[in-house]
């Protein structure tokens, strides 16, 4: 079964390398930094378990049409096993190109839905960017709202190895987005 990649994240690399250059003009003055995780952030929006869903529903729909297509070409192999005996050299050599032609049909269909630039990443794309705009926005207003130079994401490979808690702005830009937290959620 083909295990999609995780979410696409809010990437800020380029927005914090502008913010860098122009901190090194600032000078010698304090710098007030922040960080959020945005995966955890995307995790407490009910549009994200939504997206999830038809994601998942998509990914269940073409994976079962992977799955047929391996039977399919099972059942080949087993028949040309079975019968390969009684073939002529031209019959073997047919056998054979029909079960690496469904091979790499079935490869085609795989690269198609979900390779790198398959319909899953384009959909999974298509159905994030609102709500990562939205991340985003809500980012900008906190950070702008309490005067932070620098707000880092967390979230997967970002590069961020630590944070102090009191830098951590989860909470506002969830209250921004009026998501409101249970105690167990926490």
């Amino acid at each position: 079964m083909v295990r999609p990649a995780t979410p696409i994240t809010l990437s800020l690399a380029a927005v914090l390398l502008s913010m860098l250059c122009g901190a090194a003009e600032a000078g010698a003055q304090q710098q007030k930094i922040g960080y959020v995780d945005t995966d955890y952030l995307l995790a407490q929006m009910s549009e994200y378990e939504s997206i999830q869903q038809q994601l998942q529903s998509r990914s269940s729909q073409w994976n079962s049409e992977l799955q047929r297509m391996d039977e399919e070409i099972e059942q080949l192999k087993e028949d040309y096993e079975s019968k390969k005996v009684l073939y002529t050299d031209e019959q073997k050599e047919q056998a054979k190109q029909k079960i690496q032609s469904k091979v790499e049909q079935r490869q085609q269909y795989l690269e198609q839905k979900f390779g790198a630039e398959g319909e899953y990443f384009q959909l999974q794309k298509e159905l994030l960017k609102p709500v990562q705009e939205t991340i985003f926005e809500a980012i900008n207003r906190v950070a702008a709202r309490q005067s932070f130079d620098f707000v880092f994401d967390r979230a997967q490979n970002s590069g961020l190895l630590f944070g102090g808690e009191e830098f951590n702005l989860n909470e506002e830009v969830l209250q921004e987005l009026g998501i409101t937290l249970n105690e167990s959620s926490n």
